[in-house]
Formats: C-alpha cells, sequence, structure tokens
C-alpha cells in the first residue's frame, strides 16, 4: 500500500458496516481520504501487517469494523474467535497509540446474559454467554487497556449488506418453505447498518469518548421480525409457528435478552429511529 495521509482508516471496510461508514463519513477539507480494508488485504489477526497499514495510511482516527461474526464458528473454535475478535483488537490498539490515531471499537449486545428484562445501560457489568460475546469483550477490554482515545459502539441485530442477515436468511427460507418457526423470548432491537454508520459519524465529530449503545430504538422478538420482514416483502402466504429458546435450543446459546439502552449516545443528540421505520426504508430500496 502506497503512504498516503488519511482522516480515516476502516477494517472490515467490505462489511455491511464498513460498506455504509464509507458513504455516511464526513470528510474533513484539507484531509479528505479515507481508506478501506478488508481481507486479503489486511488481517487484523497480523500484528506487522496491521502496524504496517496504519503507519502507511497514519489516520486521525481508525474504526475497527472487522470482526469475526458468525457465531457458530466462534463456538466451533473460540481460539480463533479470540484471535479475530480480541488479538485483533489488541493489535489495531496498539497501532493506534503508536500511530496516535483515535480508535473506534464496534462490539455487539452479546456481551451481556440477558439476565434481566429491562434495557442494558453503558455502564451495566457485561457477561456474556457465548463464545462470541466473550470474545468481542475481550476485544473491549483489549482496546480500553492500550487507547485511551477510544470510542466503544455496542449495536445489535446489524442488518442492511447482504445474504446473511436475517431478514435475508428470513426470506430465503420463505422461498422453500410455507411454514416457518421462529423464537418468541429472543429480543433486542434489528439495526439498519446505514443508520449506525450514520450515528458512527456523528459520534466521532464530537470527541466524546466512552461506551456507546446505537441500535434502532424500540425493541422486538425475533419472532416479531421476521413478522415484519414478511409483511413488507408481501410474503403473506408464509405461516409464522412461534417457538421459544427452551424448545428451539439454539447453537451457540443466546442471551434472551439484549435490548440495549441509549444513554451516552442521547446525551449527545445522536438517537437512532424506530427499528419498523429503518426496516420500512430498507425494503422500499
Amino acid at each position: 500500500m502506497r503512504a498516503t495521509r488519511v482522516s480515516v482508516l476502516i477494517t472490515g471496510g467490505q462489511g455491511q458496516l464498513g460498506r455504509e461508514l464509507q458513504r455516511a463519513l464526513p470528510l474533513h477539507p484539507d484531509r479528505p481520504a479515507f481508506l478501506a480494508l478488508d481481507l486479503p488485504e489486511l488481517d487484523v489477526t497480523d500484528a506487522e501487517a496491521v502496524e504496517r497499514a496504519v503507519r502507511q495510511a497514519k489516520p486521525d482516527l481508525v474504526i475497527h469494523a472487522a470482526a469475526l461474526t458468525d457465531t457458530s464458528l466462534c463456538e466451533e473454535d473460540e481460539a480463533l474467535a479470540m484471535r479475530v475478535n480480541a488479538q485483533g483488537a489488541l493489535h489495531v490498539a496498539e497501532a493506534c497509540r503508536r500511530a496516535g490515531a483515535a480508535l473506534v471499537y464496534v462490539s455487539t449486545n452479546e456481551v451481556f446474559d440477558g439476565a434481566r428484562r429491562e434495557p442494558y445501560g453503558e455502564s451495566d457489568e457485561p457477561r456474556p454467554v457465548n463464545a462470541y460475546g466473550r470474545s468481542k469483550l475481550e476485544g473491549e477490554k483489549e482496546a480500553r487497556e492500550v487507547v485511551d482515545r477510544l470510542y466503544v459502539v455496542r449495536t445489535a441485530w446489524l442488518y442492511g449488506g447482504g445474504e446473511r442477515d436475517f431478514p435475508s436468511k428470513i426470506l430465503a427460507a420463505a422461498s422453500q418453505r410455507p411454514e416457518l418457526t421462529v423464537v418468541t423470548d429472543e429480543v433486542a432491537t434489528p439495526t439498519l447498518a446505514g443508520g449506525l454508520a450514520e450515528a458512527i459519524a456523528r459520534l466521532v465529530e464530537t470527541g466524546a469518548f466512552g461506551v456507546y449503545h446505537f441500535t434502532n430504538s424500540g425493541a422486538c422478538s425475533r419472532y416479531e421480525w421476521a413478522r415484519e420482514v414478511l409483511r413488507l416483502a408481501g410474503r403473506s402466504d408464509v405461516a409464522l409457528k412461534p417457538t421459544t429458546l427452551a424448545e428451539y435450543r439454539p447453537y451457540p446459546p443466546k442471551p434472551p435478552y439484549t435490548v440495549l439502552s441509549n444513554e451516552a449516545g442521547a446525551r449527545l443528540g445522536i438517537t437512532l429511529r424506530r427499528w419498523q421505520k429503518a426496516l420500512a426504508e430498507h425494503f422500499a430500496l
């Protein structure tokens, strides 16, 4: 990579959030460039490659969106999850410290155990119940120990970027089966990737470092989300059968209630719209 000073370097630049960040980020007139890197250009488990990329780019800010988000694979190979999500975060954080760059670490609602029935605030203690959540929480800790100028942004049920998100999976299943079984007691908030990217873009302009919970507002179960997806897609011909986590026994285990309360962002005037409105916009595109 040719050395060019940039305002922002994005890891995971071709993921659903990375692509939206490229659309949302405000670029400064005196330094208008940003750089979005992803595999195979940048493997965050390779400390030397990360150091080289950050050193050459000389960014003011790194948004670390690269992650292993396949929760089943994380559960099957927790060592791999830790290498990507925890050690990768450490490599990025150390490179940021040496370059004098601020860091955004994108985390997850699955750092919480879901044992309560009220939204989790930024100061609530995380207790993950699966390998994905453990690896992302460890990434938060690694970044916090290394970088002072750090934003930790937790989000939930991200969609809007391809065939692997929940709406796409529901519609793919609906094209093959007349009835779908979906759990009613896994509750969080669907979050449109474009809205999250816009919230992050606003946040990094504030310089108010800390932990933030950014999701669309409101909450729903997986069942309610699937029902709205089918309605918006005009698939009234597909029946939904309710079930519970105890009956369905998902792998890996899922925290049942991980609605996130946006307290810190709201104090800055940064909020996201209702999840139903965001989903309707997604289907209107």
